[in-house]
């Protein structure tokens, strides 16, 4: 069983505390240790040892996020929460994972966290495989769908969009097909066109050309030919 990554939330302010919390609970590799308004009290639990992941808000009493980075950056991965980009530069003096600029929605949160490091004996090669769906952004600000990788036939780019193409239904949403793509496992999707990512698991057919999965005809892209014939010929009888 995969072992998840131990996080400390740390923010003075509980309404960005309860949405952090909430974001976080929503990701399986991911396990809130404690939630802590108190800086110090963080610093005597990250000295203890165990913790993995710090997301740390800056502006706070006593010791700022920046001043607790700098003690701890060897020991945690740290992902800065704040709502004053002037703090950026500073955030990445000391190895930040990433700088959340508040007020930030789930989708923000979530390409953050995949930038994560994970250690081999706690996770496969790809850790994006551990983590079997996605949520999507489908309306409004807090809108967001589950949707499980093994549902995805096929994903378009479309302009300032992308079109997730399920097995009976397709979902639209503000995006782009690189973000995408390092959200789905490697082992299971590919890109196949500067326009088209599509599911291993649902290729019906394929010629030299074209791709068909569930109904539709999609190209293979020049550039994307050899890459693509290449995971075919490993999985061939």
């Amino acid at each position: 069983m995969t072992k998840q990554l131990n996080c400390l939330l740390i923010d003075d302010e509980p309404p960005a505390l309860r949405l952090l919390s909430n974001f976080v609970q929503r990701m399986s590799f991911l396990k809130i240790t404690a939630q802590l308004h108190n800086p110090i009290e963080a610093l005597e639990m990250i000295e203890k040892g165990g913790i993995d992941v710090l997301f740390l808000d800056i502006q706070m009493p006593n010791l700022t996020g920046i001043q607790l980075a700098k003690i701890v950056k060897q020991k945690v991965q740290i992902i800065f929460m704040t709502a004053y980009p002037q703090f950026a530069l500073e955030s990445y003096d000391v190895n930040a994972i990433d700088y959340l600029l508040k007020p930030f929605e789930f989708e923000r949160f979530y390409e953050a966290v995949l930038k994560l490091k994970v250690s081999p004996e706690n996770f496969s090669d790809n850790s994006k495989g551990d983590v079997d769906y996605l949520f999507v952004k489908t309306g409004g600000k807090n809108n967001f769908e589950r949707i499980s990788h093994n549902d995805i036939c096929y994903v378009e780019a479309s302009r300032n969009y992308i079109i997730i193409y399920l097995k009976d239904r397709r979902i639209v949403t503000h995006s782009t097909l690189k973000l995408m793509e390092s959200y789905l496992p490697n082992d299971q999707f590919i890109k196949v066109h500067k326009s088209y990512i599509v599911s291993l698991t649902h290729i019906e057919r394929t010629d030299s050309q074209t791709i068909f999965i569930n109904g539709k005809e999609l190209p293979i892209g020049n550039t994307h030919r050899i890459s693509f014939f290449d995971r075919i010929n490993q999985r061939k009888l």
